[in-house]
């Protein structure tokens, strides 16, 4: 039973949560940040065995659209634009920004690297990214979630992928086992971050690999020789530093790490405001393991190229020859791209979408500076006053840089069947389940703290007059 005087704080907020987006739109931030707690233990769940054993008495209960739209908009949703207040002379660095419109968590250089997908009992749901939105809807979009209309957002920006809850499969070493027990919990909301490194990888190397910042990559593979950078160094009369002791010169594995890092740190943020949405709702929710090279994207539906392991690992040619005669040369899937309807819903910047890699950058460029592009379409909206004035002045790419750029990816194609290198073009680190906490498992074994009222309200108001048969 519900402590006293959790009842009575249940009944304090039981009314005002009535209209959920008020109540959430007035919801502290410092108590999202003090509360939030990783809360598994949902609506229907049991615990077969340990000393927390416990079968819940009532029925699973699934979260509401309302709430679902909610917590796709803190994750990722649209805000409106992106500032850009950035210095745009010349060799200043401005025109590194890809995109122009914000959303709930930062992205670098605004390419907007993560995309969500969301899943329940009815189905599974693909978001759309700003840059993958009919122009004409951002605006739109961005004033619905202003006005706090979060669901018809929702329903103006997802995919339906399948009409079935999609579960990737949770046995080690695809997941862990401390997870086993509580995913995919019948009546919980599952969300899946998925970072794309391409995007950020590609525009990343326009930026070191130009005249100002002139970073000289080697290959640590291959002899620490250039990767593809030989005739571009500057002491063959080119523009890239490739004296060591100037504290330019890195390697592949050093340039992939920081596309990686940087993508990661955009999944945790979108699973930070996730866990603080959840909280400010009352639901339970806890961010696990989801990190596979290529299980959820097979789940999902995602076209994969098969490469051999002795391929996908880079290892040497005795290695290669040795994995081949002893018949352990396994084919390795690799995602890389997800087609629905007939509609190429995401792709990596890399072959097979593009002809080359030097066609794959050739995007990224066009994303900045093509006919649509957003220092050159000259969109009504945006956050300048006058929009115009500010992008006829940005510098285009220079032609050096983008030569520079063409030939690294090629190297990197060619030699390895891949981009990037160390890891796969697709990212899944961290997912986050929402669900109804059941009060009475946490009654039993916690102290009074270990839910927020928020969370006892919420479980008086989802199991009044259901329980389980």
């Amino acid at each position: 039973m519900i402590s006293p005087i959790a009842a009575t704080a249940t009944d304090r907020l039981t009314a005002s949560m009535s209209d959920r987006p008020k109540a959430v739109d007035s919801y502290a931030l410092v108590s999202a940040l003090r509360d939030r707690r990783s809360r598994r233990f949902g609506l229907g769940m049991s615990m077969p065995t340990g000393p927390l054993a416990f079968s819940s008495r009532h029925a699973p209960a699934p979260i509401s659209e309302d709430d679902e739209a909610l917590l796709a908009w803190a994750a990722c949703g649209i805000t409106g634009p992106a500032l850009g207040d950035l210095c745009y002379a010349s060799g200043q660095g401005g025109n590194i920004m890809a995109g122009m419109v914000g959303r709930t968590v930062a992205s670098g250089d605004c390419l907007q690297t993560v995309s969500l997908v969301v899943i329940n009992d009815g189905g599974t749901w693909w978001l759309r990214r700003p840059h993958e939105l009919p122009r004409q809807d951002l605006a739109e979009i961005a004033e619905l979630n202003r006005r706090g209309e979060w669901t018809q957002s929702l329903r103006r920006s997802r995919v339906q992928l399948s009409d079935r809850r999609l579960q990737a499969p949770q046995e080690p070493i695809f997941n862990i086992n401390a997870n086993r027990w509580s995913l995919h919990a019948t009546g919980s909301s599952y969300f899946l971050p998925i970072g794309d490194l391409t995007p950020m990888y590609l525009n990343g190397i326009l930026e070191i690999l130009n005249e100002d910042t002139g970073v000289y990559v080697l290959d640590e593979r291959n002899g620490y020789r250039p990767a593809g950078l030989a005739r571009f160094a500057r002491s063959r009369g080119g523009h890239l530093d490739d004296d060591p002791a100037h504290g330019k010169v890195i390697t592949i594995k050093q340039l992939e790490q920081f596309v990686t890092d940087f993508v990661n740190l955009e999944m945790g943020m979108v699973l930070q405001n996730l866990g603080l949405m959840t909280q400010a709702l009352g639901l339970g929710g806890f961010p696990h393991f989801a990190n596979h090279d290529f299980a959820w994207f097979q789940t999902l539906g995602f076209r994969c190229e098969s490469l051999p392991a002795s391929r996908y690992l880079g290892v040497g040619p005795v290695t290669r020859l040795g994995l081949r005669l002893l018949g352990k040369d396994q084919p390795v899937p690799l995602a890389v791209a997800l087609e629905h309807n007939g509609e190429r819903l995401l792709q990596a910047l890399c072959p097979p979408n593009f002809s080359s890699m030097t066609a794959a950058l050739q995007s990224i460029v066009d994303r900045k500076f093509g006919p649509r592009g957003v220092f050159r379409s000259h969109p009504a909206y945006g956050a300048w006053r006058d929009p115009s004035s500010v992008t006829a002045a940005v510098p285009a790419l220079s032609d050096k840089a983008i030569a520079a750029a063409a030939s690294y990816a090629e190297y990197v194609w060619g030699r390895y069947g891949r981009f990037p290198v160390h890891v796969p073009p697709f990212r899944c680190g961290l997912a986050h389940q929402v669900v109804h906490v059941d009060a009475e498992f946490y009654e039993k074994f916690y102290r009074p703290e270990a839910l927020s009222e928020t969370q006892h309200a919420d479980f008086q108001k989802v199991t009044a007059g259901k329980i389980m048969p």
